[in-house]
């Protein structure tokens, strides 16, 4: 990421204190439960699941939620006993040094609870199954990069060629298998009204270009307490509800992940106790794209992605315009204060916790269109 300094940016930081809100980190996890809760008994009454856990989205998150909270009285306590503390980056927001020594790698607790769930609620579907695999394996990588900056004791893991390597290679095995299981078929993109975009065969390079590009943006939101913890629960309620009625193997899987993103968050609320790590924001980024993959919603995907997309963009704009604007000096200019977003709208005076929670408002109403179009 690039720092930068941009004064004049149009923000009123008085607007977005935690005065004016007086919003803490257990206030916030609550109002989201209790949202999501209602969203996911609202959607099981309007399909006819209130009375069939196997087909309901409440009762799987709910318990995942319940599973993952209690777990983490016991994991986090031992992430810290083995020394599991986050590095902080030197040219990040000066107010994160503080947060030196937070265990990281939370993600080898809530995304198991998730995956294990959602294989034997399903029944143990070939689908849900597929998207354990695949977000398995980028867990898998980012538990390899979170232990190599572990073992560093800095804030570089694995190279970013490897991980990109692993990640591409991941994701060519999963469309493999999906097109060596039927989806060789798969030749366009469901769009809204009834409308398709035909790709025929460049459609197996665009989903590569998906796995690997959702993941990564996910694993770029995960910047702030409970930022990617709360957008992932919503992301993933949103897309299970729009699946649900192609695939009631994926609509569980996405509850369930959702429910176990929720259960994360009574750990990592600001102040958080735990950081998911790359361990679970590059596994979240690959189930979303894996269930969209699966279901043929990628439109969907799109817009329920809407913050992930911002945040992604907004680095690719800070580093792509100051290598553009470079002097005779190597110096060029900025864009944003620093990327992602999220940490610009921090160093232009919003609180940690507002952002956070307007995140979540614009993440739930992104989550609404996209189930209005799908």
């Amino acid at each position: 990421m690039v720092c930068l300094e941009l004064k004049n940016f149009p923000v009123d930081a008085k607007l977005f204190s935690n005065k004016t809100f007086n919003l803490s980190g257990t206030l916030l996890l609550s109002i989201l439960a209790a949202v999501l809760s209602v969203a996911a008994i609202i959607f099981d009454w309007m399909a006819g699941n209130s009375s069939n856990p196997g087909g309901s989205l409440a009762i799987p998150m709910l318990f995942c939620a319940v599973a993952v909270a209690a777990l983490g009285y016991w994991v986090v306590p031992m992430l810290q006993w083995l020394k599991t503390g986050q590095v902080i980056r030197e040219d990040g927001p000066k107010r994160h040094l503080k947060k030196a020594g937070t265990p990281t790698m939370g993600g080898i607790f809530f995304i198991p609870v998730g995956l294990l769930a959602a294989v034997v609620w399903s029944g143990f579907s070939g689908e849900a199954i597929a998207a354990c695999a695949l977000t398995l394996a980028y867990a898998t990588i980012g538990w390899l990069d979170d232990w190599q900056i572990l073992r560093r004791k800095s804030n570089k893991g694995i190279s970013p060629k490897m991980k990109l390597a692993l990640l591409i290679g991941f994701g060519l095995l999963f469309c493999l298998w999906l097109a060596l299981t039927g989806g060789e078929n798969i030749t366009s993109i469901a769009l809204p009204f009834g409308l398709t975009l035909p790709l025929g065969f460049m459609f197996w390079p665009l989903a590569g270009f998906v796995l690997v590009a959702q993941s990564n943006s996910t694993n770029l939101t995960d910047g702030l307490d409970g930022l990617m913890g709360g957008t992932g629960a919503i992301a993933f309620l949103g897309l299970g509800a729009i699946v649900a009625s192609t695939s009631i193997p994926l609509a569980i899987f996405c509850a369930c992940m959702s429910g176990s993103c929720l259960g994360f968050l009574a750990h990592n609320r600001n102040p958080a106790r735990v950081f998911m790590g790359d361990t679970g924001s590059l596994a979240l980024g690959g189930a979303l794209a894996a269930v969209a993959l699966l279901s043929n919603s990628l439109w969907s995907l799109f817009i329920i992605s809407g913050i992930f997309f911002v945040e992604a963009v907004s680095v690719m704009a800070q580093v792509g315009y100051y290598k553009a604007t470079k002097g005779p000096d190597g110096i060029g200019k900025r864009l944003l204060k620093m990327a992602p977003m999220h940490h610009h709208l921090e160093l232009s005076g919003w609180s940690e916790i507002t952002i956070v929670a307007v995140f979540y408002s614009i993440n739930c109403l992104l989550v609404w269109l996209a189930f209005l179009l799908r």
